[in-house]
Parts: structure tokens; sequence; C-alpha cells
């Protein structure tokens, strides 16, 4: 061997040896290339400080690796944290997979770009010790497991963006953003976020924040923005955000400001329709109050959905104006947002009482568990009596303006926080003070004095004694007559009955006697309100046994009455009192101004406590999902061709009802297979009005909060959130497809072109549709021309654009026809069929003439007729 070749060898061998660092970089970048599909352009050789993208610092170490864009697919090793002196990596918009390794303790590391790729998990130890990190970019990897913003974030102090919405993240916000003062962008949408902005955001450097469309949505106030002073954009619409808009007028920078659909509340500030830099704002689908704002040159969208006195901008009326000042110091409640519409506080305003229909005299905000102060503002009310504010947690003081009232005569502030002393009332004020023990006096104080403290006292004991005797005579005599006398009068059941031990946390037993107490008779619209213990005997204290089905509601119970009628009741999860309270009232609402054939009817409901249950006739085949998707495994035979046009013609025509022959003009939203119910006779009728919208007046279509199920949702509404009753239409037409294919509407275990049905139904031409037919079908020459039909509706009934599509009106010319000749033998009426309601009138009537201790009937599960379950009640 030369002398050369030696000298060679030796400097190899000790560069090797020199410098084991370097030899580790090489052998992990060895693996990373064997590891990605196809290997990179340009990644040959042995020494990788010449590949392609990556850069080496002068020790030859690795510091930057760039492969963003290069359609590669593969996996990353497990050590890629060994490159101690990486700075940057670059793997954005690619198709890399497997878990992610772990980049902890690579304290040079400024950047990582891992964005629009299908990695499929997160190391716990993912982003500790990244001392130097300033961006780091995850968005758009959703297949990841379930991950939480690790706690070791916290130790990148110079983190400038972060980004990952799409990344499937869960849990809450941290307070580690708010502690990073060099964070500037914080992008998070589209996750599964839970829980309320963190405090600690207050006074941070964020500029840009993104927390919008969360599965479940994020909650609570969001006043911690009027401190982010440096904001620009802010992004929290499709939350469940609630209160009011806060002062924004320290954010002098802020230019995008997107809030809608959350549940937030009260008048919009003036603070922010004089914004002098605010561009882009969106409010619409909350729940505010007050006057219709005024922006001037900023982009706008209010949307439909709000509660604004007037429908154009201009001052409300004076009472309005001082109602809205009184409970903007209990924080706008949302009962009081949801309920307090138009411009006349007079008209129907709950927890308000007037007189002569114009002039307010009484405030009832007693047992509502609200927050918050006393207003000063009460005092304009000058026409008011009686102000009742007991049995809250209401601190401060009493406002002494309130001793300005000239007619008011009670005063109960019993049960409360307050503090200070009680003002100087006039001698005929009474006023209620106990239960707030930091109060000065007694807790019975009244500002009475001499002889007229004697004579009032005087009066006031006789008249208790006497209303007791009153009250206890009646209630004897209810108890022993226990029947409905009052069908006409509806009587709200108090809906915060809660003893103080209850109001400080602690939850008291069940008590079946306060079940009846809350007993509500009603007789409106067909819709009897039942009470629990009504309901719990009918199902047998809501047994297992007697389970139909459970959805996203709750549980569906199948009940039998003592006559033998079997009825259906839907019973809503206890955790979903609040948030499904308005789909609960949407369906007595609408339930009680709709009937029809081939619309459910709803007998009864039940408002008792924390339960919400409502009642339906019974329909014993089940669903129409069930006959077209899992006949098989429920031992029940396919549906022929005409019973899927005579169950298609019913669905129209109960559709085309709610559009155009109903006293108002109603959108369904979620209209699908499991919401239509059939009888024994196999005719169907449409269920669910939990989403349904009452479309307004003179108007094509409204925006509104997206609701419904994806597959079914009409593409103006998916992507604009403009609802009009071609929705309804788009949505009959993908159901029609299904009764034709008897495929779902989306289907994963389909290969990716047949996944989405419409898109794959409407891409055949007309002559290869026998090619999808549903191969239970057997066809022949009558069959296929009405089969052909059907789709030609169904094509037209799901166009892209909503102005090309029919009217219900159409389908039920269309469909009519083609059952002519399937009439069945027993002919309905289209007159309204109230016996079920006036069966269930009088069963209750027997309830209550039986003695108290009536138990359920004894007809069990197995004893029920022949039919499968009423899984659509969901």
């Amino acid at each position: 061997m030369g002398e050369i070749q030696r000298h060679v060898i030796f400097l190899l061998l000790l560069s090797v040896f020199s410098s084991p660092a370097m030899a580790d970089d090489a052998a992990i970048m060895e693996k990373l290339a064997k590891s990605l599909f196809p290997a990179p352009t340009g990644w040959t050789g042995s020494n990788p400080c010449k590949w392609t993208g990556v850069s080496c610092d002068s020790s030859n170490r690795i510091i930057s690796i760039g492969l963003s864009s290069k359609s590669l697919s593969g996996s990353l090793p497990s050590d890629l944290n060994q490159l101690k002196n990486l700075k940057s990596l670059s793997l954005q918009r690619n198709q890399l997979s497997g878990p992610l390794p772990s980049l902890s303790d690579l304290s040079n590391l400024q950047s990582v770009f891992l964005d629009n790729n299908n990695f499929s998990s997160v190391p716990s130890s993912f982003l500790s010790g990244l001392t130097s990190l300033q961006t780091f970019s995850i968005s758009e990897n959703p297949g990841l497991e379930p991950w939480t913003i690790p706690e070791g974030l916290a130790d990148s102090s110079n983190l400038m963006e972060f980004l990952a919405s799409r990344a499937n993240i869960v849990g809450s916000i941290p307070d580690l953003f708010g502690k990073l003062t060099s964070l500037k962008s914080l992008k998070l949408s589209y996750n599964n976020l839970t829980g309320s902005l963190p405090l600690s955001l207050a006074g941070s450097s964020i500029q840009t924040i993104y927390l919008n469309n969360q599965q479940q949505g994020l909650s609570g106030r969001i006043d911690v923005l009027g401190s982010m002073t440096e904001l620009m954009q802010v992004w929290l619409h499709v939350n469940k955000f609630s209160g009011p808009i806060p002062d924004l007028s320290k954010c002098t920078s802020l230019f995008d400001l997107q809030l809608r659909d959350n549940q937030l509340t009260g008048v919009v500030p003036s603070s922010l329709t004089t914004h002098p830099t605010l561009a882009n704002i969106s409010l619409g689908s909350n729940i505010l109050q007050g006057p219709y704002p005024a922006f001037g040159r900023a982009k706008v969208d209010l949307g439909t959905e709000n509660n604004w006195c007037n429908p154009v901008p201009g001052p409300c009326d004076s009472q309005i104006t001082i109602l809205l000042m009184v409970v903007a110091d209990l924080g706008y409640p949302m009962t009081v947002a949801e309920s307090w519409k138009g411009n006349d506080a007079c008209k129907g305003w709950i927890f308000v009482s007037c007189e002569q229909g114009k002039f307010v005299t009484g405030l009832n905000f007693g047992n509502q568990n609200w927050t918050g102060q006393i207003s000063p503002a009460i005092a304009n009310l000058t026409s008011l009596k009686n102000l009742l504010l007991n049995d809250n947690n209401l601190t401060g003081t009493i406002p002494h303006s309130l001793t300005t009232l000239k007619d008011l005569q009670l005063l109960d502030v019993s049960n409360n926080n307050l503090s200070g002393k009680i003002p100087n009332f006039a001698p005929n004020v009474t006023v209620k003070s106990e239960g707030n023990p930091l109060m000065n006096g007694k807790a019975s104080d009244v500002n009475l004095s001499g002889k007229n403290s004697v004579v009032v006292i005087a009066v006031a004991v006789v008249v208790a004694a006497l209303l007791v005797g009153i009250l206890l005579f009646f209630t004897y005599k209810c108890y022993k007559k226990k029947r409905t006398s009052n069908y006409g009068i509806v009587q709200i059941p108090n809906r915060k009955n809660r003893s103080k031990s209850h109001k400080n946390g602690k939850v008291k037993p069940h008590n079946e006697d306060e079940d009846k107490e809350e007993d509500v008779h009603v007789y409106s619209g067909g819709n009897v309100s039942i009470s629990l213990e009504v309901l719990r005997q009918v199902t047998d204290n809501f047994s297992e046994e007697y389970v139909l089905g459970r959805g996203g509601f709750g549980v569906v119970y199948r009940g039998v009455l003592l006559d033998g009628t079997v009825v259906a009741v839907k019973r809503m999860e206890s955790a979903l009192v609040d948030s499904g309270l308005s789909e609960f009232q949407a369906e007595i609402s609408v339930l009680s101004k709709v009937r029809h054939r081939h619309l459910v009817a709803l007998t009864g409901f039940c408002m008792a406590g924390n339960e919400r249950l409502l009642v339906y006739e019974y329909m014993p085949q089940g669903t129409l999902a069930q006959h077209l998707f899992h006949w098989s495994e429920l031992g029940i035979p396919p549906l022929t061709w005409k019973q899927r046009v005579v169950i298609a013609l019913d669905v129209a025509r109960g559709v085309e009802y709610l559009h155009g022959l109903a006293q108002e003009t109603f959108i369904h939203r979620d209209l699908k297979p499991s919401n239509v119910l059939l009888g024994d006779d196999m005719r169907a009728k449409v269920s669910d009005f939990g989403l349904v919208k009452n479309a307004e007046k003179g108007k094509h279509s409204m925006e509104t909060r997206l609701a419904g199920t994806f597959g079914y949702l009409a593409p103006e509404y998916a992507t604009t959130g403009k609802v009009s009753t071609k929705v309804d239409v788009y949505a009959f037409g993908v159901i029609l497809m299904e009764l034709i294919t008897g495929s779902k509407s989306l289907d994963e275990t389909r290969p990716e072109e047949q996944k989405h049905l419409v898109t794959w139904f409407r891409r055949l031409q007309k002559n290869e549709i026998m090619n999808l037919l549903d191969p239970t079908l057997h066809t022949d020459e009558e069959m296929f021309g009405s089969i052909s039909k059907v789709s030609e509706l169904a094509r037209h009934c799901t166009a892209r654009e909503p102005y090309q599509r029919p009217d219900m009106g159409h389908a039920v010319n269309v469909l009519a026809p083609l059952v002519d000749q399937w009439r069945p033998s027993h002919q309905y009426e289209d007159s309204f069929d109230v016996g079920d309601q006036m069966s269930l009138s009088r069963e209750l009537e027997r309830w209550q003439e039986e003695d108290s201790t009536i138990t359920a009937t004894s007809l069990r599960p197995s004893e029920f007729p022949d039919s499968i379950s009423s899984r659509g009640l969901q």
C-alpha cells in the first residue's frame, strides 16, 4: 500500500473516532432516507451534508432538513431528536404517516413544520426542552389520535407561532400560552377543545388567535379579550361562548373579529361599533339584544338570529333600554336573552309585569341562581311597585337610588350575599332581607316606625293567617279531587325550586313528592304536560326492559297506558338539559302548531327539575333506516319498490305541509331515514323536529347555525350557513337515492369515488342507474319506468344550486301517479286526527282519579305488539 493511501485511511479513521457525533448524525439521516418513499431527490452519497434540502454547520452537524411538498410517504425514525444541532425541520405538505418522534431536548431547534400530513400519534414528551423554538406547525393532521397540548411547551419561551388547526387536540387550553411573552399567533381551529379562555391570556402579546369550530365547543365568557391589547385577528366562531361582548377599545389594532354562532348575550357595546380599525366582523347566530348596531364602513355579518329590539338601527323603547341596563349588572342571563324579544316589554316578557299594557310595575327575578349586583338603573322604572331579587347569588349593596321609587311597595332581596346597610325606604315599603349574613341590621328588617309599624305588622299577620288558611283549604280539595279541570290554562313549573343548601352546592336527593308538586296540566294544540310520576308509572320507572333505542338526545322508552295504548317516551340525558333545551322547546313549539297525517304527533311532554321528556305516538315498525340498511340483522323482509315509493310520497307530503300548507313555513333541517318512522301499515311519518326553523316571511333564505347530518346537508347550507326550504328538498333527494340503491348517503367502507352517494349517483348516466339498484329489488319493465322517474326526481332535488331544485309540491306531483295503482285499501283523510291526544287526556284523568298508591300496568315488554323497536325516536 502506498504512502499516500495509508495517509488517507489514517485521516479518515482519525475523523471518525475524533467526531462520533458526526457519525451519529449520518446514521440517523440514513435511517430517515430509508424510511421515506420515494427516496428524496438528491439524497445520494454517504455525506448527508451534500443532500438536497439538508444543511450542516461548520462541524458537519445537521442543522436543517427541508422536504416540503415532495409528495413523500413513509414515517419518521424514532431517534430524530438525536440530531442535537438541528435548527429547522420542514416536512409539510406530504403524505407522511405513523407516529411522530419525540423532539424533546433539541435545544437549538427554532422551526418545525409538520402540517398537511397523515401522522397518527404524538408522544407525551413531544415538545419539552425546546428552549429555542420560535415556530411550530402541525395543522391539517386530522388522523392524529386525540392528544393534549403538552405542558413541556412552556420551555419554549421564545415561541412566536403555534399552529395546530385540525390536529385532533382535546382538553382545555392550558395557561402556558399567556406566559409565552413572544407568542404572536395561536391557531387551534377545528379541534375538540373544551372549557373557557384562560384568564392568563390577559396582557399577552398575541396578535392572531383562531379557536373557531371546536367539535363540542369552547364555553364561558370572553372578557379576557379586552385586555389582550395587541390583538389583530380573533376567530371564535362556532363555539358556545356566552355572556356579553367585552369592551375592545384597548385593542387598537383589531381589524377582524369573528364571533358568530355562539351564545353571546347583551347589547353590542358602542366602543365596538365605533372601533377605528375594525374592518370585518360577524355577530350572527347569537342571542344579542338592544338596538340594531350600525358599524359604519366595516364589513358586517349580523345574521338573523339575534334579538334586536328593532330590525333597523335606532334606539329601543326607553323601558327596554332601562331593563337591558338592569340585566347588564346580572351578566345578561341566558333565559332573559332568549325570551326578551321585540320593542315592547309589556308583551309577554318573562319576569316582567305591567299595568295598562305599557308601564312596568313588577320585576320578579327571584330564585334564578343569578350572580351580579343590583343595578341602580332600576330606579328609572318609575312605575315599579314590586321588585323580587330573592334567592340568587347577588353581591354588593342595595342601591340608594331605589328609595326614589314612589310607588314601590315590596323589595325582596332575601337569601343573597349582599352587604352594607339597608337604605332608608319610605314607611309603606316592605323590605325582606333575611339570609344576607354580611348585611347590617336584622335579617327581617322592615323600614317601619312608631304606630304605623304596629298597625302594618298587625295587618300583615292577619292577612298571612287568612292566606295560609285559604291555601290549606284548596290544597286539601285538590288532593281529594286530583283531576285536571283547567286544561285551558298554561301553568309554568318553577325551574329553580331549590333550597339554600342546594344553592351552596349540595344536591338534594330525589323526592317523588316534589315531582307531584311540579305536575303541570296543559291542553294546547293537543299537547298535554304530564307529571314525571305518571311517566315513571307507564315505563315501569324507566326500566331497561322498556328501552326502544338510544341516541344523541337520550333514551327512548316504550310506555303503556292503562287502556293498553302504547306510547314512545323520549327522555333527555341529564347532561343535555341545558344545551338541548332549545331543541326540546322547538319540538313542543312546532308540533303544537302543525298536525298532519305524515308528521309524528307529539302527545305530551314533561319538565320537572332536571327532567325533560317528550311523549309521541308509537310507530311500531321503527325507522326507514332500519328497513333500508339493517333489515337482514333485524330479521325483517326488505322493502319492496311499491313500499318505497309510498314511503317517499308520504315523506314528500309531510314536508310539503311544513313548507307551504301549515299556518307558518317550517324548515325541518334534519330530514333523513332515521327520522322517518313507519306504522304497521308501512305508512311513513316525519319525526324529530328539534332543529326546525321557522322561515321568516318574505325571505327566501336566512343564515343560522349549521345543524343536521352530514350526507344530507345541502351544499349552500354546509358552506355558508344559509338555510331555506330547498335544504329539505336536497335531503329528500338524498333519501330518494337511498331508496333506489339501498346504500347510505355516506359510507366509508365503499371505494373513495363511491363514498358520497350523491356524487356517485349524479356521476352516472341515466341508463346506468340500474348498476346502483338495490340488489333486493327484482325489476320488471313497469318497475324500471317507475325507478327512472324517481331517479330523475332525485337528481333534480339534489341540484347544486337551490334555485335549480323543485318545491316539495312538485315532488308530490311526480310521485303521486306512481302509487295510485298501489293505493292501500284503507283510505286516509287529510283531516286532523286528535283521537290519540284526547285518549291521552282522558287517560291522565283516570290516573289522577286513582289512589296515590296506583301501580304501573302489568303489561310487560314480552306482551307488546309483535313489531320492531322504534329506534328512530332519538
